[in-house]
């Protein structure tokens, strides 16, 4: 058993709610270890306040944020660093971080120069999901299998909040419309079909999203296209709630509505079901762990496509590129599953 691990998960937030399912592993398994995470400032704001986990936050935007991480650690050295993370900024950043073991991925996972900061590696595995792939630093370490669990803590008035808007919607699903890049969002008319779905079910559509200008844009879209008496019978929290309190008011929803976002995973650490929305990555890989098989998906057929070939025959993790991909999504299979998920 390791004395003390440092874990190197700076971003995106989806990652970071698989990371933390591995951490929670780890402490859970192991209560005398001494976990330390290095992890972007956004990010932070989810999953602080994690049991027995110091976090380091890492500001990645500034300018000197590896000498201030290299302050913050103080020189100290731990006994196994994991680097899950290939990009090249948070290699650069672990190159501070002391450690007797410093274990990365597997060269087929691999980029940006990642094993020259590394001494050992990850099993090579065929078509694993991100969050199985992190499990995989565990296994590495010896860390007994655990009940998945992903213990992102809640506090009081963050539940208490969402309980008062849970009890003034009624039976509500969440839409999480906007991934980070717009080419992976779906219509603003798919969007605005599923509302006035819901609302013929007397079923609170609340949308939901952070206050980037992607969030905005396609909100305002869908808006313009709901009627009047739509607009009087949803709830548009764009921009408003905290990522706890986001959080919060999952774990109460029916369902999320989302397409290869943040959101979709946040909505799965509370256990909540997912209609993901896919067609430039492989749901099988980025899906909501928990609903993979709600997922509407085009991404077979993109691939297909665009490279004349099976995703089976090309690199797992393969993106397609097209930017019209999402528009190929039918609005009455999002609605089966939806109606599949929440029983109606």
């Amino acid at each position: 058993m390791s004395q003390s691990i440092c874990i190197m998960r700076l971003s995106a937030i989806g990652d970071v709610c698989h990371a933390a399912a591995m951490v929670t592993r780890i402490t859970q398994a192991w209560p005398d270890t001494k976990v330390t995470w290095v992890i972007g400032k956004i990010e932070h704001q989810l999953v602080k306040g994690m049991h027995n986990v110091e976090f380091i936050v890492c500001d990645k935007a500034q300018p000197d944020a590896r000498a201030q991480l290299k302050k913050a650690l103080g020189g100290r050295e731990f006994d196994v660093l994991l680097l899950m993370q290939v990009a090249l900024r948070a290699n650069w950043f672990a190159s501070v971080i002391k450690a007797k073991r410093r274990i990365g991925f597997d060269w087929a996972r691999s980029k940006e120069g990642h094993w020259l900061f590394t001494n050992e590696r990850i099993a090579a595995t065929k078509h694993t999901h991100v969050l199985d792939g992190f499990m995989q630093f565990a296994d590495k370490i010896g860390v007994p299998a655990m009940e998945l669990d992903w213990a992102i803590p809640i506090d009081a008035q963050d539940r208490e909040w969402a309980q008062q808007q849970a009890n003034q919607f009624g039976r509500f699903v969440i839409i999480a419309p906007a991934a980070s890049k717009a080419m992976r969002n779906w219509t603003a008319a798919g969007y605005a079909n599923i509302i006035a779905q819901l609302i013929e079910h007397n079923i609170t559509p609340v949308i939901c999203g952070g206050p980037g200008p992607v969030d905005a844009d396609i909100t305002q879209n869908i808006l313009a296209l709901c009627s009047h008496k739509q607009h009087s019978k949803l709830q548009n929290l764009v921009g408003i709630t905290s990522l706890k309190q986001m959080l919060a008011l999952m774990a109460l929803a029916d369902c999320v509505v989302a397409p290869d976002t943040g959101p979709a995973h946040m909505a799965t650490t509370v256990r909540t079901p997912v209609v993901g929305l896919y067609a430039h990555s492989n749901p099988l890989r980025t899906g909501p762990y928990l609903t993979i098989n709600q997922t509407v998906s085009v991404y077979e057929e993109a691939i297909q496509q665009e490279f004349g070939q099976s995703w089976q025959q090309l690199p797992w993790g393969t993106r397609a590129k097209g930017k019209d991909w999402m528009s190929h999504l039918k609005s009455a299979t999002v609605w089966d599953n939806i109606a599949t998920l929440i029983h109606i």
